[in-house]
């Protein structure tokens, strides 16, 4: 290679090593992140160490002392500050009456103490009653009714008419009523989506008025339970009252089939 060529790579050489320079150094690195320590104050607040069901036996393993924001904790928890750990052992051999995962607070008001009523009674809201009718696949929505659903009560009976005939009749008793049971079954099991076929029962959530008529018609023909939409939840809240059986009324619809009429109306 001639002498000239050799020059002429060495400049080449040294010009971009001096461009790279020139331009890295008009780019400036990213600033080191700064790091600033805050201090929360937190307090340990009782939480459940797995989930935890409804109706299940607690006790003290059940739960754990976790690190919570104090600025985020509620009255209704329970702290270690606060006489949390007399309080835990006190609650050892309660009953869960609603569920709870994994880490969730506990509270008083989600456990109830032996001997202070069953679950069910622990579930069931202020002033309501518990009240079970007899259902089977075709009269409980094919057996895919669960607990919490809400449901319309219809009574099928037979009656006399006025021409001394009988008819077969059919009565909505009360509508968007709470299923708190199907069978034994209080709470649906994650992934289940139907309750066991087998189940003969289903309890339902009244006011004591309600649970009298329920009893009533419970002797006096088969109850259908339909099943209702979630969206219904809100936007029809109340339950109908029940019907007065002794009175008919003349706005009652009457369809003919396979030679028995029929008649349903509602009553709210």
């Amino acid at each position: 290679m001639k002498r000239v060529q050799l020059i002429a790579i060495s400049v080449a050489t040294v010009t971009a090593a001096l461009a790279f320079y020139v331009a890295t150094s008009f780019v400036a690195p990213p600033p080191a992140p700064i790091l600033v320590e805050k201090t929360i104050d937190t307090t340990e607040v009782l939480v459940a160490a797995s989930d935890i069901s409804v109706g299940q036996i607690v006790n003290e393993g059940t739960f754990r002392w976790t690190s919570w924001p104090l600025s985020a904790t509620s009255p209704q928890y329970i702290t270690k500050q606060s006489g949390g750990l007399e309080m835990m052992r006190d609650l050892s051999g309660s009953v869960a009456r609603s569920s709870l995962l994994a880490g969730e607070p506990i509270t008083t008001l989600k456990l109830i103490k032996a001997g202070q009523g069953g679950v069910l009674a622990a579930i069931l809201p202020q002033g309501m009653r518990a009240i079970s009718t007899k259902i089977k696949a075709e009269t409980a929505a094919g057996s895919l009714i669960l607990p919490n659903d809400h449901v319309d009560v219809i009574l099928i009976r037979r009656q006399r008419s006025k021409g001394g005939n009988e008819e077969t009749v059919a009565d909505t008793l009360f509508r968007n009523v709470r299923v708190i049971a199907i069978g034994q079954q209080i709470e649906t099991k994650e992934g289940k989506k139907a309750a066991d076929s087998s189940a003969s029962t289903a309890t339902l959530e009244l006011t004591p008025r309600q649970t009298e008529m329920m009893a009533l018609a419970n002797s006096m023909g088969e109850i259908t339970l339909s099943l209702r939409s979630v969206a219904d939840m809100a936007s029809d809240p109340a339950a109908a009252g029940g019907l007065d059986f002794n009175k008919q009324r003349g706005s009652a619809v009457r369809v003919l089939r396979y030679g028995a009429k029929s008649r349903a109306y509602g009553v709210n």
